[in-house]
């Protein structure tokens, strides 16, 4: 099975929908990597010193984290680009749609983090706007493979 397409401008190794989740899956990996490490893991240990193990390195976390990863790469991706097909393209409605990913999946794991008390005001204030980034991002990479692509999908 090849996996070269044909299209009016010539052929292509892979599909820009294929594109747009490869390298969704880079962005993501290094943006949910880097905002864990650096801000949210050291957070949430300081923000609950008194339970044992808060964010812990180990092989079921990475496990975990590496499914969350998988769902949220195809999510970031593939609801932008149905929406594009449906809605239309541009950078405005692009915003648009990472913005709804971004409140589909993170805003209501956040809220309901915060509503168990398992996190802090100071967590979502930054881990909320570094996801809506993230999400966006992801939903342009989405537009940039549309419009690279020649067509317009609505």
């Amino acid at each position: 099975m090849s996996t070269i397409t044909h299209s009016p401008n010539g052929t292509r190794r892979l599909s820009p929908f294929v594109m747009a989740l490869v390298f969704n899956f880079l962005w993501i990996n290094a943006s949910e990597v880097f905002r864990y490490f650096a801000f949210v893991m050291p957070m949430m240990r300081d923000a609950f010193p008194m339970l044992p193990d808060v964010a812990p390195m180990n092989v079921p976390v990475f496990l975990i984290w590496s499914l969350w990863d998988t769902i949220l790469v195809v999510t970031a991706t593939l609801l932008p680009w149905m929406a594009m097909k449906v809605f239309g393209t541009s950078m405005l409605r692009a915003i648009l749609y990472g913005t709804g990913v971004w409140m589909s999946v993170f805003v209501i794991l956040w809220l309901g983090l915060y509503n168990m008390n398992l996190a802090t005001p100071g967590v979502l204030a930054l881990a909320l706007p570094l996801a809506w980034l993230e999400m966006v991002v992801a939903a342009l990479i989405v537009w940039w493979f549309t419009a690279k692509d020649g067509t317009d999908l609505s």
